[in-house]
């Protein structure tokens, strides 16, 4: 009914930056909060940073200053700009987004496929 893409992950040294995209597709009539999580390898899954379909964020203690979040909702996208990455922030970074589906007007909650984001010299 819904897909989630994502793109944007990559190899980035300490220090470096990365832009994740996550576009939904499919049966949207609209979609409430957006967000991004990651999983590392033996950790539990853990919140990055949201955004409410009016823009108010939210983020992590741990990347607070360092990644910022956005949308755009003509285009059914959420972004993720990760500025001064760590090799802490080593990790499977998911898109979720609660939408509204055409024809139920139902709201269900979607997961894109992830995407690796490896901070590494």
């Amino acid at each position: 009914q819904v897909q989630l893409v994502e793109s944007g992950g990559g190899l980035v040294q300490p220090g470096g930056s990365l832009r994740l995209s996550c576009s939904a597709s499919g049966r949207v009539f609209s979609i409430n909060a957006m967000g991004w999580y990651r999983q590392a390898p033996g950790k539990q899954r853990e919140l990055v940073a949201t955004i409410s379909s009016g823009g108010n964020p939210n983020y992590a203690d741990s990347v607070k200053g360092r990644f910022t979040i956005s949308r755009d909702n003509a285009k059914n996208t959420v972004y993720l700009q990760m500025n001064s990455l760590k090799p802490e922030d080593t990790a499977v970074y998911l898109c979720n987004a609660r939408v509204i589906v055409a024809m139920t007007l139902r709201e269900d909650d979607y997961w894109g496929q992830g995407t690796q984001v490896t901070v590494s010299s």
